[in-house]
């Protein structure tokens, strides 16, 4: 109970403005006691008003009172001292290095507990009281505390920046909304902070997305390494039984052979790991990277945040996995074909197995395919000549120039009857079936059309979801309108974003099972990828949907 009077008597003893124990007390009038230099201190600041107040009550005097040490009690201050009171009390929590020190407090700063953004100044629990009891304060905004407080004052003006010219990409205050920056595009900072805000959920999302797409891709590089693993374990598996029947002529050779099965499967499985790896550190840094902007999007300060912003939300590069493609157990096929047919050729294979199991082994595909061009005369490396086949128009649609451009007629064409014909869409396939890589652009004029690749069987007549393109599981389509894009396949509509063009170029991998649509102008503008496995050779193919529409493929050689 005697230590809780200490205690007691230790804030009894405190100066309110610098929280320690009286020094040189001095007592003004209205009974309140302070250190002398903390309160000449106080009054020194306050000389320009003509009265000088209690920084407790608050209660002015005219003139300014004359300070005279109160002896009774540095008398017992002192003695409070001598008691032990010093030991009695918990330190106060003074600011460290890293801290935010109070703004009012003289002496040893106290640690910093909130800001207050309207009058750019930082408090200790005690000295942000005010703000609590006196109504003009009640309405200032607070914050957790803030080092930075200065840049949100105009150099210029010296006053508080609260708007943002949009035309100079800065914050300014009032006053230079009305004199150097007049006439710019100037909001609130806090309308800005809307804005970036709304950028800042988008970048969100695609962080997010990119984490999910590379997670997906190091779940595919994993199925890989598996099917390298079970390939060649299989691969190994029928060789030995091969090798078995021929064991006498050709141990040295499947000595040889399991050797470079063995080799090549590590190569590949290095190959993979190394991507893998790549895209777990991408992962790591996009999550990194998402944690900042959760961070930054939680900050009451709309001048930190717009200066924050354009730095946290700058990206790296992606690492390009776009061609991952898996082909489980087909690795090493051809190789187990080649061993295979020593059984019937013993002496004469015999002599050509170095060389030919060498060269099937070389040419497997194990990992990845070369990598999507990007600028346009890489993709014009690929370009290839296409003309529409009569015999698959449907009766509205007119062909020239060489059976490379299409329009739609208001009458039907006298065009002979033919099974390949399309009948309830205004339709038509290219002549020629494409494989390997390739790559071809169209132009359209009007109101919309669809840029499309099909299997050869695709239906020519019933409904629309039979025979139009991207409306079942053999065709793919890009539909391009005045306004918008979309993609179909199987019936199942994807929205498509990007530049709006006349030109859109289409690239094939029928290999990797790659299929991409840009839109082309100055730049190529990637708008839909597929990844998936073609089965059949492809046809171009063209969908105009109302009249006055026509489309062409370029001649790009």
């Amino acid at each position: 109970m005697a230590q809780k009077g200490v205690q007691l008597d230790r804030e009894s003893f405190s100066c309110s403005i610098c929280l320690d124990l009286l020094k040189d007390p001095v007592t003004i009038p209205c009974g309140h006691s302070y250190c002398m230099k903390c309160i000449t201190r106080f009054w020194d600041e306050e000389d320009e008003k003509r009265s000088h107040s209690c920084p407790q009550c608050r209660q002015t005097f005219t003139p300014r009172p004359v300070l005279v040490k109160n002896t009774m009690l540095a008398a017992l201050v002192e003695e409070l001292k001598k008691t032990g009171l010093q030991a009695a009390s918990a330190d106060p929590c003074y600011d460290g290095p890293e801290d935010v020190a109070c703004d009012v407090c003289t002496g040893r700063k106290l640690k910093a507990f909130k800001s207050c953004l309207v009058c750019l100044a930082s408090y200790c629990e005690n000295h942000l009281q005010p703000h609590f009891d006196a109504a003009p304060l009640k309405k200032h905004r607070l914050s957790d505390p803030c080092k930075n407080l200065q840049e949100n004052i105009c150099s210029r003006h010296d006053e508080v920046m609260k708007m943002f010219c949009r035309t100079d990409q800065q914050c300014i205050c009032y006053l230079c909304s009305v004199d150097e920056h007049r006439g710019h595009d100037t909001v609130s900072a806090a309308a800005e902070r809307t804005e970036r805000q709304r950028e800042l959920e988008g970048s969100r999302q695609k962080l997010q997305q990119r984490i999910q797409d590379r997670e997906k891709d190091v779940k595919l590089l994993q199925q890989e390494v598996e099917a390298i693993s079970v390939s060649a374990d299989k691969a190994l598996e029928d060789s030995e039984k091969i090798f078995t029947e021929l064991i006498r002529l050709i141990k040295k050779r499947r000595s040889e052979v399991k050797q470079q099965i063995r080799s090549r499967q590590e190569t590949e499985v290095s190959r993979v790991k190394e991507l893998e790896e790549k895209l777990e550190q991408e992962i790591t840094e996009l999550k990194r990277k998402d944690a900042s902007l959760e961070q930054l999007s939680l900050t009451e300060d709309h001048i930190q945040f717009v200066h924050s912003y354009p730095s946290v939300s700058a990206l790296r590069e992606p690492t390009d996995s776009s061609s991952i493609n898996i082909r489980p157990l087909r690795h090493f096929e051809d190789m187990t074909a080649a061993v295979s047919q020593l059984r019937g050729q013993i002496q004469d294979v015999l002599r050509q197995t170095r060389t030919k199991v060498s060269q099937r082994l070389t040419e497997v595909d194990v990992l990845l395919p070369p990598a999507e061009p990007k600028t346009r005369a890489e993709f014009l490396k690929y370009s290839c000549e296409i003309t529409l086949d009569p015999n698959t128009a449907n009766t509205e649609l007119s062909l020239s120039k060489g059976n490379r451009k299409v329009r739609v007629l208001f009458e039907d064409q006298f065009y002979s009857h033919h099974p390949d014909r399309f009948t309830s869409c205004r339709q038509v396939l290219s002549r020629e079936s494409l494989t390997g890589r390739c790559y071809w652009e169209v132009e359209w004029t009007g109101t919309g059309v669809g840029v499309a690749v099909a299997y050869k069987n695709i239906s020519r007549a019933g409904n629309r979801k039979e025979s139009g393109f991207g409306k079942n599981s053999k065709s793919w389509t890009l539909h391009c309108f005045q306004d918008e894009y979309s993609f179909f396949y199987n019936n199942m509509k994807t929205p498509v974003s990007g530049p709006l063009s006349s030109i859109v170029g289409v690239y094939l991998d029928h290999r990797a099972g790659v299929l991409s649509f840009y839109s082309v102008s100055e730049t190529m503008t990637l708008l839909h990828r597929v990844q998936t496995t073609f089965t059949q050779p492809l046809h171009a193919g063209l969908w105009l949907y109302w009249y006055e529409v026509t489309a062409e493929f370029c001649k790009l050689k």
